[in-house]
């Protein structure tokens, strides 16, 4: 390490390409050279004076956040880039730096005056003192965090004059008094959040109250990013040139990956994306998972063509299965990988399963539809969409994963596929109700084969994710929600059709090195409470999982 430095320190001077319109140095980013996380964001540092002279980049205590590993010995070697006005430079070259010292340099601005400025870093402990959730104990009540008020609500006509309550919150805070003591909640309560820097404080009401919704889907005010990291260096997942078929559930605060059959399930804080742990489910060999609108996970084995398809539900605690629904495939194509749930598995839900090609023999625009009244499983038809233009070849990267527009099949299907990623809603009759493609040039390189639906407060959404053929070549995953209460909504341009209520064309990526296996995939969670809608996508070729979380209290 002694000679590595010693070797960055005798770089010659070198002119920073400009990167900004505004004054003078607008940001300093420091990223890590070497161990898990390389090339990867270690911190930033935000400047808006012009005339300053000496640049602190503040470095996280701790990486991951939610770890305690921690950064000191990434200091010493950081990568360091400048954001600076067109014309501008610092020299000597800015390259790799050890943050523990006062690096000296010379900054001349666009007039040509110059100065000497000194770069340097510090660890700071987190600021962040959030609530996260809060759940009385006995009676079971899931509290309903309102983060604009900073209050929590507690659905509930019980006695809570003594009751114990677990919570989650901000890496590495406290949190006072000690909810796991009892505590009168029937007058409501206050609780005060302490970030790890011991400074920052922020104060939740808890009372017992029904918060008002709006009359109809979620505030597009309330979106938030709850997470987007790196799977493999954060969390040890298959990287992206291993093989992995992804597809994701959440219950309760849990959101479960699984990476294909045989493989330990992952289990994740839904909120801050930590990882909590893993299950092993290789006695019931399950593949594709998913979960319902109401927090019960679906589970199924990979079935071959003419077999018997046992569907499960999961228990996240324990890995123990429940047998659920069972019948038989008779087609000639194999499912298994993606399943789909709108609806409550345990009240009304249509469940569809995707029949997947089979290489060098057929494609398939094949799936199964199964109707759920009353928690039973009432129907169940094999459908066909090859005259709405869809079909698709094996999982996991040629596949995709079919949709119900709602609980009743008779309202058709959603789905798309590469090639040409046409998004399509299929009527009941199999043919094309609408359609949707792009005019992005790029969109040869986009694999548009995630999909799911859910039903939320009036409304229904559909979740499509675009996962990356090629990642390094600048192409990244992409994200949508559409409305589809009305699915002819679904027509023209699926980055800006009617039906588009959401979207991030530039998802944040880790993977920027070659092209591997282009699986993923995407998940609505809405809560079982119906007052939070949660989104979840994962790439395995880009390297990236992440979530989205929105409400639709009333304010």
């Amino acid at each position: 390490m002694s000679l590595a430095l010693a070797a960055a320190a005798c770089h010659q001077p070198e002119y920073v390409k400009p990167t900004a319109e505004r004054q003078g140095i607008t940001s300093l980013t420091a990223y890590f050279t070497f161990g898990p996380f390389v090339d990867q964001e270690m911190a930033k540092l935000n400047i808006s004076d012009p005339e300053q002279s000496r640049f602190v980049i503040p470095v996280p205590y701790y990486y991951p956040e939610s770890s305690f590993d921690e950064t000191e010995i990434y200091m010493i070697k950081a990568r360091i880039n400048a954001e600076l006005q067109p014309n501008c430079k610092i020299e000597p070259g800015l390259n790799i730096l050890d943050l523990t010292e006062e690096n000296e340099f010379t900054y001349t601005d666009a007039s040509g005056n110059s100065r000497k400025i000194v770069i340097t870093g510090t660890r700071v402990h987190s600021n962040k003192a959030q609530l996260l959730t809060f759940d009385i104990v006995d009676p079971p009540i899931s509290g309903i965090v309102d983060q604009d008020q900073r209050k929590v609500s507690l659905v509930s006509a019980d006695d809570l004059s003594s009751a114990v309550a677990t919570v989650s919150i901000s890496a590495h805070a406290t949190i006072s008094p000690d909810p796991s003591e009892p505590h009168d909640y029937n007058n409501g309560i206050t609780f005060t959040v302490t970030a790890g820097n011991g400074v920052d404080k922020t104060e939740y009401t808890i009372v017992k109250e029904v918060p008002e919704k709006i009359d109809y889907g979620f505030n597009s005010s309330t979106i938030k990013q709850l997470f987007n990291l790196d799977p493999v260096s954060n969390f040890g997942m298959p990287a992206y040139n291993q093989m992995a078929k992804i597809s994701m559930a959440v219950t309760e605060n849990t959101l479960i990956v699984s990476t294909g059959e045989g493989n330990p399930l992952t289990l994740f804080n839904k909120l801050t994306g930590a990882m909590i742990g893993t299950i092993d489910t290789s006695a019931g060999n399950f593949a594709g998972i998913t979960s319902d609108e109401a927090g019960n996970v679906l589970a199924c084995p990979v079935t071959a063509g003419n077999a018997d398809v046992n569907l499960v539900l999961l228990d996240a605690a324990s890995g123990s299965a429940i047998p659920y629904y069972s019948f038989n495939n008779s087609s000639a194509l194999p499912l298994g990988h993606k399943i789909r749930v709108i609806g409550d598995l345990k009240g009304d839900a249509q469940i569809v399963l995707t029949l997947e090609g089979i290489d060098g023999v057929t494609a398939s625009s094949q799936f199964w539809t199964l109707k759920v009244e009353g928690g039973s499983v009432v129907s169940a038809e094999l459908k066909d969409a090859s005259a709405a233009g869809l079909a698709w070849g094996s999982a996991p990267v040629n596949g995709t994963a079919i949709c119900g527009a709602s609980v009743n099949p008779a309202d058709g299907w959603l789905g798309a596929c590469y090639d040409p990623n046409i998004l399509t809603w299929v009527k009941a009759d199999g043919s094309a109700g609408a359609t949707a493609s792009t005019g992005n040039g790029n969109s040869w390189g986009w694999n548009y084969n995630c999909f799911d639906s859910k039903q939320f407060n009036n409304a229904k959404y559909l979740a499509g994710f675009v996962v990356s053929h090629f990642p390094h070549w600048g192409i990244g995953p992409r994200l949508y929600l559409y409305d589809i209460t009305n699915p002819a909504g679904i027509s023209g341009d699926f980055e800006s059709c009617g039906a588009l209520v959401m979207s991030n064309t530039n998802v944040g990526w880790f993977q920027k090195g070659d092209a591997g296996v282009a699986a993923g995939d995407v998940l609505i969670a809405p809560s079982s409470d119906g007052f939070m809608l949660y989104i979840y996508y994962y790439d395995h070729n880009s390297q990236v999982i992440g979530g989205y979380s929105a409400d639709c209290i009333k304010r």
